[in-house]
């Protein structure tokens, strides 16, 4: 086949781990004919990290140099397009789509978690982004629904995150059990009093369970503060754990007892290497997971104010909870493929045409 070069796009280089497992997943996804040139926060760590092509994503004469040397631009996973937490990211994304098509790129959107779309500037952004790509899949059926009210198709698939492989963390096979991962993040909700409430909790479940409690800062520039707050209340048997390679960040939930976190892809990996995981929701992506995988949990703003009640719900959830069993684990990482399979498609169709 003839050679194609594509342009990914996305939260790319923020040192998201999220965000950087689903750049991972997009890069797997991608056919073998197809050269990637990623836009990245930091091109130079991404090139060094994933031996691709990468420019800078705020530097215009490079996105413009970028999209003149390919054919297709991917809009590739995530929750690019929304208004929970800035206009901005929504103003970035369909302008990128825009210019592409412009210079006359297919454009794809996979995996996408589609809003809160709330503000009128936002919803005519986002409608019309999505009415310029030739193929578009959503990881969530509110998003699919939102297209849908739209007049635009889509496929509807799990985040492909599931579907990653993970790499063993030997470090973390050597802590005895039971192990408990910790990933929370700064919020404006997630106020003084309510970090105080969640660190005693945390102590006093150490205390009742003997547990190794692991801080696991999924954006450190956001997340380290929280994580040394709270390691610097807790025994010994604790650790701050930051790997960068989005494959043993997944691979760092293998053998743990019990998830508690507020990323979304914390949640996903832990549940796929078959933690008990809990849930504390800022973000409507968080609560449609949990809807969708029966996580329970809170919202982030109906966390109760009294610790014991907080470690009472945790220590009942690890001794009597459940987790997804392997062969639920292995369908929703399967059912995850359908993202490749439109994406290598719509690649194939773009191909055809060319020769």
């Amino acid at each position: 086949m003839t050679e194609i070069q594509a342009v990914l796009c996305g939260y790319y280089g923020k040192g998201n781990g999220g965000d950087e497992a689903l750049l991972v997943s997009m890069l797997e996804m991608l056919p073998p004919h197809v050269k990637p040139i990623v836009l990245s926060a930091e091109p130079r760590a991404t090139s060094k990290s994933y031996g691709v092509k990468s420019y800078d994503r705020m530097n215009s004469g490079s996105v413009v140099r970028a999209l003149k040397e390919s054919q297709v631009l991917i809009l590739g996973g995530g929750s690019l397009i929304q208004d929970a937490t800035s206009i901005r990211n929504s103003i970035y994304y369909g302008g990128l789509i825009g210019l592409a098509r412009q210079f006359g790129l297919q454009t794809i959107a996979i995996a996408q978690g589609i809003g809160p779309v709330d503000k009128p500037l936002t919803r005519w952004i986002a409608k019309r982004a999505f009415s310029n790509c030739t193929a578009l899949s959503v990881r969530d059926p509110a998003s699919a629904a939102l297209l849908e009210s739209w007049g635009l198709s889509c496929i509807i698939a799990p985040d492909p995150v599931w579907s990653l492989a993970a790499t063993p963390v030997p470090e973390i096979a050597s802590i005895p059990s039971p192990k408990i991962a910790v990933t929370l993040r700064s919020h404006p909700k997630l106020t003084t009093a309510r970090l105080a409430a969640l660190t005693t909790a945390l102590v006093d479940l150490q205390a009742a369970t003997g547990s190794h409690i692991l801080l696991v800062p999924f954006q450190p520039t956001t997340d380290m503060d929280i994580a040394r707050q709270i390691r610097a209340e807790l025994t010994d048997n604790s650790q701050i754990f930051t790997p960068t390679d989005p494959k043993q960040l997944k691979g760092l939930f293998q053998g743990v007892e019990l998830a508690i976190g507020m990323r979304l892809h914390s949640l996903i990996m832990a549940a796929a290497e078959g933690c008990k995981c809990w849930a504390i929701s800022y973000d409507p992506k968080v609560s449609k997971l949990m809807t969708e995988i029966n996580i329970p949990g809170w919202e982030l703003e109906d966390i109760p104010t009294d610790p014991v009640t907080i470690t009472q719900a945790w220590q009942q959830h690890l001794q009597t909870g459940t987790h997804l069993n392997q062969e639920s684990i292995r369908n929703i990482a399967k059912k995850s493929l359908a993202h490749k399979d439109l994406l290598t498609a719509a690649i194939n169709n773009i191909n055809g045409k060319s020769e």
